[in-house]
């Protein structure tokens, strides 16, 4: 890796130390840059991003959301039932060599889940149903955020919809020919809007 990550040589920063919102720029960097940016590295690294699948059912989406996980360093948590296996080849696949390396949960059901929803940080469910824009929610303001998605045909349920309705967020969407987003491109972009709130 040729360059320095705004003055960090590139063989003092492991690559799963690096944010994306960081650049690579040249050694010209100054001292303070340096430093401040070294900062950033490691506060990035303590604020937590958990991206959840309810229920996924499609095995090339959560294949490309591991992958945008383990880029962003997020952990994935996927809540059974699934509709795949995840020894399915495909899967893996999907996530390329980067699967093995996704940091991946796997849930018996979302009661289980919903029961440690508290301590893993503040919840964001995503839904076509919401009034609220994504990009007009806090996502990136606390030190842990918790990114909700739902199965690809139905979404979130309703009844979860219902009982989180202050913490629902959605994409903005000019067609009426477009119902949704796909699962996987919904993820990456939450994920990265909350790595660019917290630059």
């Amino acid at each position: 890796m040729t360059g320095w990550l705004r003055g960090i040589p590139a063989d003092d920063v492991c690559v799963g130390d690096v944010p994306p919102a960081l650049e690579i720029c040249s050694d010209r960097t100054s001292q303070r840059d340096r430093a401040r940016n070294l900062e950033a590295v490691h506060t990035l690294k303590a604020m937590q991003t958990h991206v959840v699948l309810v229920h996924p059912e499609i095995h090339w989406n959560t294949g490309n959301a591991g992958r945008t996980c383990l880029a962003a360093g997020a952990t994935l948590h996927l809540v059974e039932p699934l509709g795949f296996s995840l020894d399915e080849r495909q899967v893996r696949r999907a996530g390329l060599d980067y699967w093995e390396h996704v940091d991946l949960r796997v849930w018996p059901g979302w009661d289980a889940f919903e029961r440690e929803l508290p301590s893993l940080g503040e919840p964001f469910f995503f839904s076509t149903k919401a009034s609220r824009l994504f990009w007009d929610a806090q996502l990136g303001a606390k030190n842990d955020v918790v990114l909700i998605f739902g199965r690809e045909t139905a979404g979130l349920p309703q009844e979860m919809l219902e009982r989180h309705y202050d913490r629902l967020v959605s994409f903005p969407l000019h067609s009426p020919h477009v119902r949704s987003l796909n699962l996987s491109t919904s993820v990456a972009l939450a994920v990265y809007e909350v790595l660019r709130q917290r630059r």
